[in-house]
């Protein structure tokens, strides 16, 4: 063998496990299994595929992991309703994770809160505006960095929760590291936070007074100094 080649491994063809994980995801669409029904037992799997028992409960530990099946008692396995962010929130963490990384989240961001607002206008109630006026009035014009984070927190985590919508909710949580990661980028590239020309007075005046139309625009604008950073990425 050539010695420039020692270091080179074989490729690898799949486990006998990755298959047979293959094969009970396409089981598992083909026979439109639904959460709570009760799946084939092991050894069941295993003789129907035509593999050892030890090679089932391998690619079964993989589903569960992913929260796709769980074992209930006197049940057995059943197909699970996943947890379609815990792997996310696992992850999401500004001392692991890079500067682009969490610019690409910080843009995901933008791009959610300006789809929030028909959500928000189905749902809102007068109390969800009087804790917006609220947050609003402990406004204070500086620009300090733990005041700023903080506000940004209390307003737009607000935002999340009128959608009354678990997903974004959760979702809201995870992005709180990224608000503090885009303070940070503004004070050290300009010097000063921006502000859009729309502030938070105004959005939620737009909330009192205006249609979803009008605080998408709104939103638009307040959010108006980020999106413009895009084009310069």
């Amino acid at each position: 063998m050539n010695d420039l080649t020692t270091d080179l491994l074989p490729i690898q063809s799949s486990t006998m496990a990755d298959v047979v994980e293959l094969r009970l995801r396409d089981f598992l669409k083909k026979k439109s299994f639904r959460p709570g029904d009760a799946l084939p037992k092991e050894q069941e799997l295993a003789d129907a595929l035509g593999v050892s028992r030890n090679v089932v409960r391998e690619a079964l530990s993989r589903l569960r992991m992913l929260g796709m099946i769980e074992t209930k008692k006197k049940r057995g396995m059943i197909l699970a309703q996943p947890d379609i962010l815990v792997s996310f929130e696992r992850v999401l963490d500004p001392l692991i994770l890079g500067q682009e990384t969490l610019q690409d989240i910080f843009e995901l961001r933008l791009v959610l809160e300006m789809g929030l607002a028909d959500l928000i206008y189905v749902r809102k109630t007068d109390e969800d505006i009087r804790e917006l006026e609220e947050i609003v009035n402990q406004e204070v014009h500086q620009i300090q960095k733990p005041f700023r984070v903080k506000n940004e927190i209390a307003f737009h985590g607000k935002l999340y929760q009128m959608t009354e919508n678990d997903t974004f909710l959760r979702f809201q949580s995870m992005l709180l590291p990224v608000f503090e990661y885009v303070v940070d980028y503004e004070i050290k590239t300009n010097g000063k936070v921006e502000v859009g020309k729309v502030r938070y007075r105004d959005l939620v005046q737009l909330l009192k007074t205006g249609d979803a139309e009008d605080f998408r625009q709104g939103m638009k604008e307040h959010l108006k100094p980020h999106f413009g950073r895009l084009t310069k990425k």
